[in-house]
């Protein structure tokens, strides 16, 4: 993973906010809530009735003024509240008698009560200070305790909005938070945006950290690409010439090699805007998004043209269209790719923008993306070979600790077949393994005890196996070493082992040879030394048993390419029945007849017998050395090279010489490896599948 890191000069830059609607609905919100608790005044005191009764007995009250008929509000004669020491409380408070402000509310149960109550009051003071007096000194008494009395209706403005306001806003924020929720689970961001790219920008603000220097291997892949981003830096360099700039490369090879390193090397070398999106991301479960997708994508980037745009794992929407005869074609998917098409070579010009793409899937997508004017090139990232295994050691072990005794060039020898990300792997799971076994530095042991690790798997030495099958795994083990150590064209042997490790009960690793085209010979004797463990049985036992099922399995696939696909069958002759179209897989129909069909399963059981015959024959010729040589695996338990050349000492046949490294004790660098299976293209493309008895075997 890479970190995208800001450009120095808008370090001081600050991202200015957009502004949102939301921001005013949340603004009205606080608003309203703050009108209910915020008192725009002094606050009123609450006062009890016998406070109420005194104030009338005292001649304080100005009016009484009845709110909704809940409370009372009582305005105070404001020439008492300067003189009078029962508002003491009023002025130690700092209000004012000028405001002329009810600062006193009295809560009744009902009005009914409060009028009752009241009126009792005013009588009871009225009759005590009227004693003795005439009637006219009692009118005046009466008027003086008399108070004025009114009721008033008000309304709470601002809850009533927000009693409406505020159960619409909780359901269109649910509203929002559900469909926002749904469309972010079906890839679309936001409801409203569920048709715009989802391509992340790299440009100017944004940067990536890696370049081709960090790109080990792959040198003929990073001549094609660093021309692309040439061509960008340096347009006039091509057009004073009258060349055009590509206007597509696809990245092919398999799983691991590296293609989307390249296409981030390009991101971090090129100086112009860099979209990155990945196939899926186009396919969507509403109808018409993924067109949409792509016509915002090239929207997007014709705008901030010259620029590129990476499509990551592009076979998930370039896929052949109308290939699967039983379930028809994908109307979205297919409309996507039409999208797609249109946009890349279409009426309208996209000059400036340059496509990048990468499948380990070539062979299943449409030849009408594959043409020259959409992907004017095709950049084939292969698996490495010693060279570039060697250069990729370096660059993932640059941050390990590394002991003086470990070899790159040893490591890259015992590696072949693997991917750039199995070196990656293998060089973390070192480290892991070092730490376990508490070493200050990773060591050499480390390093071959990561490979084992990635091939077969971890060691199950407390798996209950009995004495009786522990046997039969050895002399099947040992039969594999002695036919590949005797014939001339096996793999050399390295190791052979029967712990069980994964899911085998007993393996054999082999250092194969690193060869581009296979002779019948080279082949004949991987078959041969395949059934060797088989034969082995047979010849020691008189029975076989179900742990050969997976040289079964490699040897049938074997001899099935060797007469169908390549050629080596002198009764078919010079005829190849294999697809690079792959349309067959599709057909229901065969390439071939019947009677055609009839021949190769005679033909490849004939060749599979014929090896294992041979496999028997050898081994009784040498059944003394077999026997010996098993049981000096029952007593190891894992043996190397040096203990095959004491018993059938050295191979005849001259071998290649990689380097003085490999005359070293064996036992002290317990070198591991697995033997390669010839793939259908005559290449060596998987060369990580070792021999050996597998405990599925048994039913």
């Amino acid at each position: 993973m890479t970190e995208n890191k800001p450009n120095e000069g808008n370090k001081g830059k600050t991202k200015k906010n957009k502004f949102n609607i939301y921001w005013i609905y949340g603004a009205l919100a606080v608003v309203f809530i703050v009108m209910q608790y915020i008192n725009f005044g002094t606050e009123a005191i609450e006062i009890s009735w016998a406070k109420l009764e005194q104030m009338i007995q005292g001649k304080d009250i100005r009016k009484i003024v009845v709110v909704n008929n809940k409370f009372a509000e009582v305005f105070v004669k404001t020439d008492r509240i300067d003189v009078d020491t029962a508002y003491q409380d009023l002025r130690d408070k700092g209000y004012s008698s000028s405001s002329g402000k009810a600062y006193y509310i009295y809560k009744f149960a009902t009005i009914d009560i409060f009028w009752e109550n009241l009126k009792e009051a005013q009588s009871r003071i009225v009759e005590r200070e009227s004693v003795g007096r005439s009637l006219v000194e009692k009118d005046n008494i009466r008027r003086e305790y008399n108070i004025t009395i009114s009721s008033e209706e008000r309304r709470d403005w601002g809850g009533d909005i927000l009693g409406w306001i505020l159960p619409i806003a909780v359901l269109l924020g649910i509203w929002f938070l559900v469909m926002r929720m749904m469309s972010r689970g079906a890839g679309g961001g936001q409801i409203f945006n569920i048709g715009k790219s989802k391509a992340q920008l790299f440009d100017k603000s944004t940067s990536v950290a890696i370049n081709f220097n960090d790109v080990a291997g792959l040198e003929e892949a990073k001549v094609e690409v660093m021309e692309i981003v040439d061509f960008l830096t340096n347009p006039k360099k091509y057009t004073q010439l009258g060349g055009k700039i590509p206007k597509g490369a696809l990245l092919v090879g398999p799983p691991g090699t590296g293609k989307t390193l390249l296409a981030k090397a390009v991101a971090g070398e090129a100086k112009v805007p860099f979209f990155s999106i990945s196939g899926s991301d186009f396919v969507e479960m509403f109808v018409g998004v993924g067109a949409s997708r792509v016509r915002d994508l090239f929207k997007q980037a014709k705008e901030k043209a010259p620029c590129i745009i990476f499509i990551d794992e592009i076979d998930a929407i370039g896929r052949a269209r109308g290939k699967n005869p039983m379930t028809g074609a994908n109307d979205e998917r297919e409309n996507t790719l039409n999208q797609l098409l249109t946009e890349m070579d279409g009426f309208a010009s996209n000059a400036g923008v340059i496509i990048l793409a990468a499948t380990n899937r070539a062979d299943i997508l449409d030849r009408a993306l594959l043409r020259a004017g959409r992907f004017d090139r095709q950049i084939h990232v292969e698996l490495p070979d010693l060279n570039e295994r060697r250069a990729i050691f370096i660059v993932h072990m640059k941050p390990l600790k590394i002991a003086d005794a470990v070899s790159v060039d040893f490591l890259a020898r015992q590696t072949p077949g693997f991917s750039g990300a199995d070196i990656a792997n293998v060089c973390n799971e070192s480290a892991l393994i070092a730490a376990r076994n508490e070493h200050s530095v990773v060591e050499k042991q480390d390093f071959l005890d990561a490979i084992d690790r990635i091939i077969g798997g971890l060691e199950k030495r407390s798996k209950i196996i009995s004495s009786k099958e522990k046997k039969v795994i050895a002399f099947h083990e040992a039969g594999h070493a002695a036919i590949s150590w005797l014939l001339e064209h096996a793999h050399p042997l390295v190791k052979v082992t029967i712990v069980p490790r994964g899911k085998a009960l007993g393996a054999a690793w082999y250092l194969p040879e690193e060869r581009q085209i296979t002779t019948f010979e080279q082949m004949f004797d991987e078959m041969t030394a395949a059934l060797g463990g088989r034969a082995s049985e047979e010849v020691n036992f008189g029975q076989v048993s179900t742990g050969a099922l997976n040289d079964l399995e490699k040897v049938t696939k074997q001899a099935f390419n060797m007469v169908v696909f390549f050629g080596l069958n002198k009764k078919l002759g010079n005829i190849s029945y294999y697809d690079s179209t792959g349309q067959q897989e599709y057909s229901f129909t065969k390439p071939y007849s019947e009677k055609t069909a009839e021949t190769i399963d005679k033909e490849i059981s004939k060749l599979v017998e014929e090896a294992y015959q041979r496999a028997k024959t050898i081994l009784m010729k040498n059944k003394e050395s077999l026997s010996k040589l098993a049981k000096v695996l029952l007593e190891k338990e894992v043996i190397f090279r040096e203990d095959l050349e004491k018993v059938f000492g050295k191979r005849p046949w001259k071998e290649e010489i990689h380097g003085e490294e490999d005359k070293k004790p064996v036992k002290q660098v317990s070198e591991k490896e697995v033997k390669t299976e010839q793939s259908d293209t005559a290449e060596n493309a998987d060369k990580k599948e070792n021999s050996g008895t597998n405990s599925q075997d048994n039913p």
